[in-house]
């Protein structure tokens, strides 16, 4: 059965289930008509450079298609098939050599435009590599759809930070990705600017000595609802990974975080734990956080889960501005520290830096101090 015929068999997810329970299926259909599969979503411009905005080095390309299709068995169905369906003509693979090496971040620039549009790209990151790589969406059009699948060589290390700063819209994100064995990757995602992000991530180690970090810094304001779903799969011996999700919600934005472990049985020495933070900014914010765990393993180093939430800190307020800050600079700098606890694992002091000053951009821009 193809993607299409796949999808328009199923019955639309319910609201019970983990992953739509803040965010209805038919909400981030790009039509809202979720019998159909709509036709003329157009393609994003790539582009593959260094950090600085030169060329790419040699050793990491893009390439047009894909020549396979590698869903994680489980994903979730209904978005990974209506994905696939409407990428067809939309296919791109990122193409990493074994043993490749960068002293520098590189970046893949997504376009979106300023129409609807989507995306599937594959990762084939060849083993032994290491890399940072910084994919970065923009754009203006009402929807956008973006679907990665692939497989992390074994013994690669890659920081793979995806940055999201559409101007308005709806993001539609699907991650369903393999680490293979002794890889050693860091998965960070940046967000703010779409008025209603739903995003699916879901990595599998099923391979032993996978190492896996994830890492949110997440920035809502006015009336964005910013919804990630985030699944670690422990498939495999000795495997570690943690999750770090910080969201600062402003205005009468949502933010919601629902986060699952699950470590299979057989794998021993499994050490896993996630934790959600989330700074509210607004008495009409709101925030949500579901840390899960499902543990069919005994024989685990351990695994843990727990989320916070809370206003800013009025005496860290007060101290700053005795120290002479006026109240809306100590207020930004106060949101600014908050989210770059998580931004500061993300990379390099390169990569970091980068990072930092597109927070600021974006904390000025959206007023949310």
């Amino acid at each position: 059965m193809d993607a299409a015929a796949e999808y328009l068999s199923l019955d639309e997810p319910d609201r019970s289930n983990h992953l739509w329970k803040y965010t209805p299926w038919r909400r981030v259909h790009p039509t809202g008509d979720i019998t159909s599969i709509p036709d003329g979503i157009g393609s994003p411009r790539l582009r593959l450079i260094g950090l600085d905005g030169g060329d790419a080095p040699d050793g990491i390309r893009l390439q047009e298609g894909v020549s396979s299709v590698s869903v994680l068995p489980q994903s979730d169905v209904v978005t990974s098939s209506f994905l696939q369906a409407v990428s067809a003509s939309s296919q791109w693979t990122l193409h990493v050599e074994p043993n490749f090496s960068s002293q520098h971040p590189v970046m893949l620039d997504i376009d979106a435009g300023d129409s609807t549009s989507v995306l599937h790209l594959v990762l084939d990151v060849g083993r032994l590599s290491e890399l940072e790589l910084i994919t970065r969406v923009s754009g203006s059009g009402e929807w956008f759809g973006f679907l990665r699948t692939g497989e992390i060589g074994e013994g690669s290390i890659l920081n793979d930070v995806v940055v999201c700063v559409q101007d308005g819209g709806t993001l539609l994100r699907v991650d369903s990705i393999a680490i293979g064995r002794d890889a050693q990757v860091r998965a960070g995602t940046v967000c703010s600017g779409s008025e209603r992000t739903k995003a699916d991530l879901r990595y599998r180690m099923g391979e032993p000595g996978g190492n896996l970090r994830i890492l949110g810094s997440v920035l809502s304001s006015d009336g964005m609802h910013l919804d990630h779903h985030l699944e670690i799969h422990h498939d495999a011996p000795e495997t570690f990974s943690r999750l770090a999700w910080n969201s600062a919600c402003g205005g009468k934005s949502r933010t919601v975080g629902t986060g699952m472990l699950r470590v299979a049985d057989g794998s021993r020495g499994t050490d896993a734990a996630q934790l959600f933070h989330n700074l509210l900014l607004s008495k009409d914010a709101e925030a949500d956080s579901i840390p899960e765990l499902e543990v069919l393993e005994h024989e685990v180093v351990g695994c843990g889960h727990g989320t916070a939430n809370g206003p800013i800190d009025e005496d860290q307020l007060f101290y700053l501005e005795t120290r002479g800050f006026d109240p809306s600079d100590a207020r930004g700098s106060l949101i600014a520290a908050f989210l770059n606890s998580t931004l500061s694992e993300m990379g390099s002091e390169a990569l970091h830096g980068w990072l930092v000053r597109l927070l600021a951009s974006e904390l000025e821009s959206l007023g949310a101090p």
